[in-house]
């Protein structure tokens, strides 16, 4: 479960906001604060006063996996192998269980023929797929997604989902724009000009958002 208390940092301020544990996914206009407040729960940004819990406990103190929208910018190493490994690296897993771990994570998302490739030499989607596998591969507790699906096409999409399915991950907060994606989650949080405008069950946010862009098309004759 995400717990949010006085939270601010810069446009962003939620007094009190609780997302349970499961799938949840986070809508809203561009400049809304969406991604200030996935970085805070990420830990990448500490707020200005307020604090964020996720199962009781800090950022800091958890194993959490973050994509961002931008490929390039989630990745660090030259080679494939390399960034999906890099997370079990960092944390000083034996050799042999590295190499079976990426072995399996790139053999479930069907990405093994991408392991000795360059990451200059990758498709935009590829590249995503390839940071959302080393987000997962040391299994996080929170997984977060910050409209990494807007360089996926439906074939890619659908092996990200799989990626997804297989992190064990107890929770993934996404950001998206598609509201069919959004549609899917347990838990939808609307964030408008930096507070939340709805929280709850999709059918209930997209009622309080009838009428504007943000509910998917099947549910605007409801």
């Amino acid at each position: 479960m995400i717990i949010a208390r006085n939270l601010a940092l810069r446009k962003l301020c939620i007094p009190e906001l609780v997302i349970p544990t499961g799938s949840a996914a986070l809508i809203g206009p561009n400049g809304s604060g969406k991604t200030t407040f996935l970085r805070i729960l990420a830990g990448v940004l500490s707020p200005e006063k307020g604090f964020v819990s996720i199962n009781g406990r800090p950022p800091g103190e958890l194993r959490i996996g973050f994509v961002n929208e931008y490929p390039d910018r989630n990745l660090l190493f030259s080679r494939v192998l390399d960034e999906i490994a890099a997370p079990l690296r960092f944390t000083r897993a034996p050799c042999d269980e590295i190499s079976r771990k990426v072995k399996l994570a790139s053999e479930r998302a069907g990405l093994s023929h991408l392991t000795n490739r360059r990451i200059h030499t990758l498709s935009g989607g590829e590249k995503t797929l390839v940071a959302l596998l080393a987000a997962t591969i040391h299994a996080p507790g929170l997984l977060i997604l910050d409209e990494f699906d807007s360089h996926l096409d439906d074939q890619s999409l659908e092996a990200a989902e799989q990626v997804i399915s297989a992190s064990g991950a107890a929770s993934v907060l996404r950001c998206t724009q598609n509201m069919d994606v959004a549609s899917r989650s347990g838990t939808l949080v609307a964030l408008f000009g930096g507070k939340v405008r709805a929280s709850g069950n999709p059918g209930e946010v997209f009622s309080t958002l009838s009428g504007t862009c943000y509910v998917p098309f099947g549910w605007r004759d409801e």
